[in-house]
């Protein structure tokens, strides 16, 4: 095996040779023998180890072990202790993926501050073979049948061409000292369900199952691949970018696939409703379709994703007297002048005699109304949104600023006239808003 993982690096991973590594290292078999590879063939490598506390001593057992190890041979190893049950339930997410969560962002922090240039993990060409199954049995596009990457940026992981047996065998012939994993035995978890009771049929109907998994991989990467150049060909005629993303429906609905180009597009959102999501091609205008960080809206001949703002729906933002400039939740810039210019949608000048200190940054909120600029008389804010045909995501975006309970400017759209300059004011304050 050693020679075989020698020859894998120096034809398909050469650009690991000389740089530094971090060896994501359990304690299991498949980090331990991954590190005697990756010593063996001369790569310089360091360890970090997790401990989770899960499992008691056994977790302390697992960290002295791996400290133990790399002191024998020499490798510099760092350990971290998570507390991850506890983490698990302030978040109110699973506890494969809170550990996975904080793995991976210890991992980064040690490649930033130590200068690391890759993470190694020990994964191998049967953790593939189980994320596959885990993948078809819950349900996936594609990409989900496209196997463990090779490499995803920082992360790289040399195993993956070869299987548990290899791995094993290996082990056993070089008396490579290893942890057990009680939890593996169990079949509480979905993925030793799938080791211990599926895989072991799939093999014994076909021996050659791995090598015939691996080529289904490489069929199915290639269709991935036709399938991404597709997609930003498409993107390209459909999507346009600014402040959000606009997908035209018009000219979507003319390409017979396009519930697929929607799905590329919009999968790294999180969006999990996705017949909802097609369905919006036809729905009223103001119609959504909610993920956890985004929203999908129909609005006329669009569909507009952009992220959520629920958090700053009901927040006040307030200016002081002798603030001369804000930079959150927009910019604003206040000053004293003599004389007005030409005021425009992203200057106004006011009578600082009419306003009431402190002023407030605001979202507009249902019963709102103001005295338009140039106008007679007053006019409800949803009223003057509907006239000017703003959008729901142009509503959502719009922000007040308001003077005790009165608005003195829609901000970058329209001033209020109540807090205009006249022949009797004495003291004018120009604001700017920089969009």
């Amino acid at each position: 095996m050693l020679q075989k993982f020698q020859n894998h690096i120096n034809s398909n991973l050469l650009f690991l040779k000389g740089k530094k590594l971090l060896l994501a290292t359990s304690g299991g078999i498949d980090s331990m023998v991954l590190l005697h590879l990756c010593l063996q063939s001369g790569l310089d490598v360091r360890v970090a180890h997790c401990n989770f506390q899960l499992r008691g001593a056994e977790s302390d057992e697992d960290e002295r072990f791996v400290q133990s190890e790399c002191e024998k041979l020499g490798i510099l190893v760092y350990v971290n202790r998570f507390e991850t049950k506890k983490f698990a339930e302030e978040q109110k997410l699973s506890i494969q993926v809170v550990a996975r969560n904080l793995r991976y962002e210890w991992f980064n922090t040690l490649l930033i501050n130590n200068s690391y240039d890759y993470i190694v993990t020990a994964h191998h060409t049967d953790d593939s073979l189980e994320t596959f199954l885990i993948n078809l049995t819950r349900g996936s596009g594609l990409e989900g049948f496209t196997g463990i990457p090779q490499q995803n940026g920082h992360v790289v992981r040399p195993l993956l061409a070869f299987s548990r047996n290899e791995i094993e065998t290996f082990a056993k012939e070089n008396t490579i000292l290893w942890r057990e994993d009680s939890s593996n035995a169990s079949d509480k978890y979905w993925r030793n369900k799938l080791r211990h009771d599926v895989v072991p049929v799939l093999k014994e109907l076909n021996p050659s199952l791995l090598d015939s998994f691996q080529n289904t991989i490489t069929s199915l990467q290639q269709s991935q691949s036709l399938v991404n150049d597709a997609s930003q060909m498409v993107y390209k005629e459909v999507v346009s970018e600014e402040d959000t993303i606009k997908i035209d429906i018009a000219k979507l609905l003319t390409y017979r696939n396009y519930k697929g180009y929607l799905y590329q597009w919009l999968q790294s959102y999180s969006f999990t409703a996705w017949n909802d999501i097609y369905d919006l091609l036809k729905a009223q205008s103001g119609k959504q379709v909610f993920s956890e960080k985004y929203i999908v809206l129909k609005d006329r001949n669009h569909l507009i994703l952009f992220p959520k703002q629920t958090e700053l729906e009901h927040v006040h933002f307030w200016i002081n007297k002798e603030d001369k400039e804000v930079k959150f939740p927009l910019k604003l810039a206040f000053c004293n002048v003599d004389d007005i210019s030409v005021a425009t949608t992203n200057t106004i000048f006011v009578d600082e005699d009419k306003l009431i200190y402190p002023l407030v940054i605001r979202k507009w909120e249902e019963g709102d109304y103001f005295y338009p600029f140039g106008m007679e008389g007053k006019k409800k804010l949803s009223k003057y949104f509907k006239d000017e045909k703003f959008s729901l995501l142009d509503k959502s975006n719009t922000w007040l600023l308001c003077s005790e309970n009165e608005i003195v400017w829609v901000i970058g759209k329209r001033q209020d006239n109540r807090f205009k300059t006249d022949n009797k004011t004495t003291r004018i304050v120009k604001i700017n808003y920089t969009d």
